[in-house]
């Protein structure tokens, strides 16, 4: 990657010189899938005045890229404040209708810019920020036997994110780049950048659903590539592209899923870091027990997705107990477990975290949901996450119900001994919090950080 890329100039811009946990290296078919979906969100948005409309900032490398998309840009226009496009000016560039809108600026690219080894799409708006930004492998960082063959085999360094910092330093950054070509044009969405920030915020954007469209576009290019791999198997033998493509899907949409359940927590202000601490003390519980480091690393992961069913709940879920919920919202509560796995089922890879989080909710007596298994039946990492998620849940707030200590809130699931919760796994958590009262461990609030291949591992 050029020294002087986008993503280089990021890096040594922000404050602690670290790029967003997105960065990696990814396929031009999950790029697609990954922008369309966040321009979906800015044509599904509907801002009360066209002062709130997003900043769009693009570069498309070259203009025959750019015109795959022209149509699609032409309505973009019209929910945006102000687009710019970079791109070479090749193939018609210039000559399509959308080039043409007062709103839309063209910025015809040098070829020799730095620019032209960029993807770029940053999103501006006073109550959300997103982009993402990618740099093409030279053909020198490629091996001598992964050369693209196809378009779609292609890889980028890229990330993509929500958080405003870095959106605000990209685009700084992208409207320098273009100011050579257009000073004007630059002084004017330095304007409207500076605008934009200092635009009260109508709320903070709930963007799970751009998150769950990511992961379902995603999913779509994953079921395009098995077709594309079965046409034209005996014409190329692209068994092996698959697998590198799907692999790099996986992990995008995992990352998605991951970013959902992030903004669920985001969403809660009760109890904002509940995966992360109920993960965390799952992973514990487990180590306790002596499970199996395979069973542990599932067990992990289903920490951190085991509320994600809760993402498209209505805001009042977060702010009363269970009994104060009406009918429509008690049914997220009661049926997170059924919605997450719902959700997880669109990722084969993640079948055995699937099953974690729709049994959290079995009870050890039978009485549970949603299938009425009972006891051992019921799989073990399923009944330590129900049982953690439960006393977890104790332990902060709800609607008018105070925190309870850590000894109040063991009480509580005591209560539940040989009904709802494993007596022997009860048995293990009391182990924990009287260590933990005792001075003698810390409880973990987090879970312990994840190996570069836990993905592969972790979803075996």
């Amino acid at each position: 990657m050029l020294p002087e890329s986008t993503l280089n100039q990021l890096k040594s811009a922000l404050p602690d010189g670290q790029l967003p946990s997105s960065y990696g290296v990814y396929f031009k078919n999950t790029l697609v899938a990954l922008c369309h979906a966040l321009e979906d969100h800015i044509l599904q948005s509907t801002p009360e005045t066209p002062e709130q409309y997003p900043l769009v900032l693009v570069t498309f490398q070259r203009g025959k890229w750019y015109l795959q998309e022209a149509d699609r840009y032409y309505d973009i226009a019209q929910c945006s404040r102000h687009i710019a496009i970079a791109a070479v000016a090749d193939s018609g560039f210039e000559s399509h209708k959308t080039g043409k809108l007062d709103q839309v600026s063209l910025v015809n690219l040098e070829e020799d810019d730095p620019l032209i080894h960029e993807w770029n799409l940053i999103i501006l708006a006073p109550d959300y920020a997103a982009m993402l930004l990618c740099h093409e492998l030279s053909p020198e960082e490629y091996r001598a036997d992964t050369q693209p063959q196809v378009d779609t085999e292609r890889k980028f360094y890229g990330l993509w994110t929500f958080d405003r910092t870095p959106v605000e330093k990209a685009a700084q950054i992208l409207i320098e780049e273009m100011r050579p070509y257009n000073p004007e044009l630059a002084d004017k969405l330095t304007e409207i950048q500076s605008q934009i920030a200092t635009m009260p915020s109508e709320g903070k954007t709930d963007l799970s659903s751009v998150v769950s469209r990511i992961v379902t576009y995603l999913q779509t290019s994953q079921q395009k590539l098995v077709t594309i791999n079965r046409q034209t198997r005996e014409l190329v033998d692209l068994e092996g592209q698959a697998l590198r493509l799907n692999r790099n899907l996986a992990a995008s949409k995992l990352q998605a899923f991951l970013r959902m359940a992030q903004r669920v927590d985001e969403r809660d202000k009760d109890n904002p870091i509940a995966s992360l601490q109920v993960s965390a003390l799952a992973e514990t519980l487990g180590q306790l027990i002596d499970l199996p480091t395979l069973k542990l690393r599932r067990l992990r992961l289903a920490g951190l997705l085991y509320r994600i069913g809760l993402a498209e709940a209505p805001s009042e879920v977060f702010r009363q107990t269970p009994k104060q919920l009406n009918d429509s919202s008690y049914a997220f509560w009661r049926d997170r477990s059924v919605l997450g796995a719902h959700l997880l089922s669109t990722m084969p890879e993640l079948d055995a975290i699937k099953e974690i989080v729709k049994h959290q909710l079995e009870n050890w007596d039978g009485s549970g949901k949603p299938n009425g298994l009972k006891g051992e039946e019921i799989m073990i990492e399923a009944r330590i996450l129900g049982l953690v998620a439960h006393f977890q849940e104790l332990t902060q707030p709800r609607g008018d119900r105070l925190p309870l200590s850590l000894g109040e809130a063991l009480e509580k699931c005591l209560d539940y001994r040989d009904t709802w919760f494993d007596p022997t796994l009860l048995d293990s958590l009391t182990t924990i919090i009287r260590l933990t009262e005792m001075g003698l461990m810390a409880l973990p609030d987090r879970p312990s950080q994840l190996p570069a291949i836990w993905l592969e591992e972790a979803t075996k």
